[in-house]
């Protein structure tokens, strides 16, 4: 009888515990959800009534506050960084997981830098891209000197998030390739890395709301020019990396700076947070299209 009634106390405690612990989870989770939806909400109630056709006008000045520039140039800066961020840091993740033995100090070594790297101020990035870029390469404020900082900084995330979608891939897979005669190349390009692609694209969508929402390290490389930084080749404008030019979320910040266009500064989150929203919906979908096949 005293062991049964321990069983009965004892079942009765883990259930009392496991309604605790869920409460807990869907507290937290509603408090999340509500917080996301109030900052979402606020943007659009005070930005939506400020956006006007003026804002998406060619050229900037003074009269219009146009946001068309730095559109662009966002969309310029987010493809350049992911130009060189994800082959360097997908082929990392590689190396650690497929080649590098196990118990290997380098990998050691390149994990820790790793951890280091994610855990460093945008603000320290931006003063090392600047001295780094601006003054030792002379390339001044530069669209590349903001994209080659932006690379360094969402580097350490994508790779930390493709090793873990590599290191999701069953063994099978890895064993079933080997035993119908692929060599270890073709394994990863054609049966492991396809497999973990939709790891992959979470880290990039991460990086991806890192880089258009990254202000303080572009501040120093990529300079607040309001404008599309274009040079004349045979008399033809075309985009120009060597210039400065701002993004979305630097000119938000320097409208609001000024302290002379807030309402334009919300239009400007509003749009920033539509084209985060977009691109996010995109790589999510793209993401499933993967999985399914």
């Amino acid at each position: 009888m005293d062991k049964k009634k321990k069983e009965v106390n004892y079942t009765k405690v883990q259930k009392l515990k496991a309604s605790v612990l869920r409460t807990i989870v869907w507290l937290s989770a509603g408090i999340t959800t509500a917080i996301l939806l109030a900052l979402i909400g606020y943007i659009l109630i005070k930005g939506i009534p400020c956006l006007k056709p003026s804002l998406f006008a060619w050229e900037y000045n003074t009269d219009n506050v146009s946001m068309m520039p730095a559109i662009i140039n966002t969309i310029v800066m987010t493809l350049v960084t992911l130009l060189f961020a994800v082959p360097v840091g997908v082929f990392s993740a590689i190396y650690l997981v497929e080649y590098a033995k196990r118990g290997n100090k380098l990998v050691k070594v390149v994990r820790m830098t790793t951890e280091t790297l994610s855990g460093i101020p945008s603000i320290v990035y931006g003063l090392f891209g600047y001295l780094m870029f601006g003054v030792a390469f002379h390339w001044g404020y530069s669209m590349l000197s903001g994209a080659l900082t932006l690379a360094i900084m969402v580097l350490p995330s994508i790779m930390r998030t493709t090793e873990e979608a590599l290191k999701s891939v069953p063994d099978s897979y890895r064993e079933g390739s080997f035993g119908l005669g692929a060599g270890k190349l073709r394994t990863v390009f054609v049966v492991i890395l396809p497999s973990a692609i939709p790891g992959i694209l979470a880290g990039v969508i991460l990086a991806i709301g890192r880089i258009t929402g990254e202000t303080a390290a572009l501040i120093y490389t990529a300079g607040t020019v309001p404008g599309i930084p274009t040079t004349k080749l045979s008399g033809i404008p075309i985009f120009d990396m060597m210039a400065s030019g701002r993004t979305l979320a630097i000119h938000m910040y320097a409208l609001l700076n000024e302290g002379l266009y807030t309402e334009q500064a919300y239009a400007t989150a509003v749009v920033l947070l539509v084209m985060v929203l977009l691109i996010n919906a995109l790589s999510a979908f793209v993401a499933k299209k993967f999985t399914r096949s």
